[in-house]
């Protein structure tokens, strides 16, 4: 008997194929293999939103290959990804290859072992139709905004732009936070810090003014500042009371898509879309020395927090082994997801708790390696007992003033002792651990200060900060944050400066447009709410046809509305200007956009037709010929740093300029990658170099 198994990518395919055997044919569909077609709406609106599947163009070999190999099996089994996609991409295989849609033939794996590979096949199912109609909604609705959308923003600000249904949204969180910062208006405050030292100690500790007369007090600027320090000139410090106490630190849950986005851009500095091509990786099967091919993580797209018991029995016996049974909590630990979460997969957790990253760090990538053992301290941790700190609050006085000093020590270090995730320290002025202190103590002042402070603007969104809050507003799910991020960034609507998503001008002047045409399309909780009947859809307890209809309504008649108000109006996209000055009529040249990226152009056009190349000066110097140091890119987009003169001058590095001459030659000093790269100078010759320090670094990122 002869069994064909359908599945997505090779990867996944080979590693199925070892468990199965030789009377299973394992191939791959290589993902979706019809879809909308790209060159029309491909959605009959009048006729309940039905829509025109085709084949993929360059898939009609794969097409006909998957035919021939269906005519010669006994049996058929459906096994895409287990989610939304996978489902419709099934259900699209089996409208292909003409099968019975009631007949058991969907199988799922939550992750590509022996164990999840025989489970799944041995459970075996009908297409989930709620699945599938989910997909085809969520398909279909934005099928709707980017077509009907895009050909607006193409008459009315320029051509090649789009729109969508996450993607607006999400610039528009970005540009709402710039224009927070411009808004935004520092003001001045001041502390009063004191270091102390307590009899027969000579370690000084922190405190800081809190009170005075038992009220808060603020300190608006050095006035203020001066003249508490003048009331405290000779003024007898004394400890008025000590309160000590153990705090608890649990450690973090499992990952789901969301946090381990953000912890592999926090803690590895990778992009989401960097993050999630490792974990397809990891989850699809990698060759182990000695296991063979298999799976090494669960399924990575989930926001979910379930773990199964398995998996726990497994961590703790680990734990039991290598830690001891201190480091057990007294009974398993279980994490609830949010209300808002799809609960068909468990949290994305190591299918083998038992093996460590250094076991299978060989026969891994270097961002493998990095994301699998994010992925396992991170879940091991996640069943560790807590950790246990120490702490110690002393209140001191001084005349009608109180100063607050805090501190803690670490009585045992529970599940930090693999993975951390650092904390605020809930008091003001935690430090380490206070001197034995007891009320009436008098303590020495070693130094007093007014400090001035500027309260600080919101920063801007990173990808980390972004996934989080797209999460907790509800717009998108797991699958949809990386390309969103990547959608956004490849139109022109935001920009990178070093980690941070900056607005375009572009961005900004679609979104302005956006707001004053389609305010649902940009809106958070109109967003949020579409998502909130999606996942409707897919419970089963809505129709898609009539969510689709109830928006469609609105949007249409929204639509018309926007044609009529800006007929024969074009939004003009403001230049950026520049510092550089057009060296044939004097003005200052401005940025603009073209077929290969940004160049500048002189305002002048068409008087003056001056072009240069955009450049990205950094500070520093060519250590070969003098020339300013670029910041550049190379073909495959990597950054990297090179001569101004290039290609007269030849110089090029990955290390980067920083603004420190060098001691010994007055040259350039460059930092290699890393927070423990080495300074050192290119100069020939010199051979300086230094630990890293406190040296200031250009922002040439």
């Amino acid at each position: 008997m002869s069994n064909l198994v359908i599945v997505e990518s090779p990867a996944k395919a080979k590693t199925i194929q070892k468990y199965l055997g030789k009377n299973y044919e394992v191939v791959a569909s290589m993902g979706h293999i019809r879809d909308l077609p790209k060159s029309k709406l491909g959605v009959d609106v009048e006729d309940h939103f039905k829509p025109v599947y085709v084949e993929i163009k360059g898939k009609e070999d794969l097409v006909k290959t998957l035919k021939k190999e269906a005519k010669k099996s006994d049996k058929i089994y459906l096994a895409t990804d287990p989610d939304r996609e996978g489902e419709a991409i099934s259900w699209h295989l089996a409208q292909m290859l003409g099968m019975d849609l009631k007949e058991a033939n969907r199988v799922t794996f939550n992750e590509i072992t022996k164990t999840g590979i025989h489970n799944g096949m041995d459970a075996p199912r009908t297409i989930d139709q709620n699945l599938v109609d989910a997909q085809q909604a969520r398909r279909i609705l934005d099928r709707i905004v980017g077509y009907k959308l895009s050909p607006f923003l193409w008459k009315k600000v320029r051509k090649g732009l789009s729109a969508g249904r996450v993607q607006s949204v999400a610039v528009r969180l970005i540009v709402d936070r710039e224009l927070e910062i411009r808004a935004f208006k520092a003001k001045e405050y001041w502390t009063v810090d004191a270091k102390l030292l307590a009899q027969g100690s000579r370690s000084a500790f922190g405190a800081k003014l809190h009170s005075k007369d038992n009220k808060k007090l603020t300190i608006n600027n050095k006035e203020e500042a001066d003249q508490v320090l003048a009331d405290l000139k000779d003024a007898p410090f004394v400890v008025s009371s000590v309160k000590t106490g153990l705090r608890k630190r649990s450690p973090a849950p499992p990952f789901t898509t969301s946090t381990l986005q953000q912890d592999a851009s926090n803690k590895l500095g990778f992009q989401a879309r960097r993050t999630m091509k490792a974990a397809q990786e990891l989850y699809e099967g990698v060759e182990i020395n000695e296991i063979g091919a298999v799976g090494l993580i669960t399924y990575m797209r989930t926001d979910s927090l379930r773990v199964s018991q398995e998996a726990v029995d497994e961590a703790s016996q680990f734990i039991l082994s290598n830690y001891g049974k201190n480091y057990l909590p007294q009974s398993p630990r279980v994490y609830k997801s949010k209300n808002n979460a799809q609960d068909a997969h468990e949290a994305i957790r190591p299918t083998m708790p038992s093996l460590t990253p250094a076991q299978v760090k060989p026969n891994l990538t270097a961002d493998q390696y990095k994301l699998y053992k994010l992925i396992w301290e991170r879940f091991i941790a996640s069943q560790m007992a807590n950790a246990l700190l120490d702490t110690v609050s002393a209140d001191v006085a001084a005349n009608n003033y109180l100063f607050k000093a805090s501190g803690y020590s670490v009585r045992f270090d529970g599940f930090t002792v693999l993975y951390d995730v650092p904390q605020k320290e809930e008091d003001e002025g935690s430090s380490g651990m206070l001197p034995m202190l007891q009320a009436g103590d008098p303590l020495k002042v070693k130094d007093l200060q007014g400090n001035q402070h500027f309260t600080q603007p919101p920063a801007r969104y990173t990808e980390a900060s972004l996934i989080k809050a797209l999460e907790e507003n509800g717009i998108g799910r797991p699958s949809t944050y990386a390309p969103t991020i990547t959608t956004i960034l490849t139109r022109g609507y935001v920009e990178r400066e070093a980690k941070s998503l900056k607005p375009t001008v572009l961005g900004e002047v679609t979104t302005k447009l956006m707001e004053e045409q389609f305010s649902n399309i940009v809106d958070v909780e109109f967003t949020a709410n579409m998502e909130r009947y999606l996942d409707k859809v897919e419970e089963g307890t809505t129709d898609w046809v009539k969510t689709l209809e109830e928006f469609y309504g609105d949007f249409a008649k929204t639509l018309e509305k926007a044609e009529e108000n800006m007929s024969g109006t074009r939004v003009k996209i403001p230049d950026e200007e520049t510092d550089v000055v057009c060296d044939l009529c004097g003005r200052k040249m401005v940025i603009k956009v073209g077929r290969f990226g940004k160049f500048l152009a002189c305002p002048g056009f068409p008087e003056c037709k001056n072009t240069k190349k955009l450049v990205q000066e950094t500070g520093g110097f060519c250590p070969v010929c003098g020339g300013k140091v670029l910041a550049k890119k190379s073909k495959n987009g990597k950054g990297y740093y090179g001569c101004e003169h290039n290609p007269k001058c030849p110089f090029m590095t990955w290390d980067k300029p920083l603004t420190d001459i060098c001691p010994k030659c007055g040259a350039t000093l460059f930092k290699k990658a890393g927070k423990a790269g080495k300074v050192h100078c290119l100069k020939e010759g010199c051979g300086y170099e230094r630990a890293p320090g406190a040296e200031k670094e250009t922002d040439s990122e």
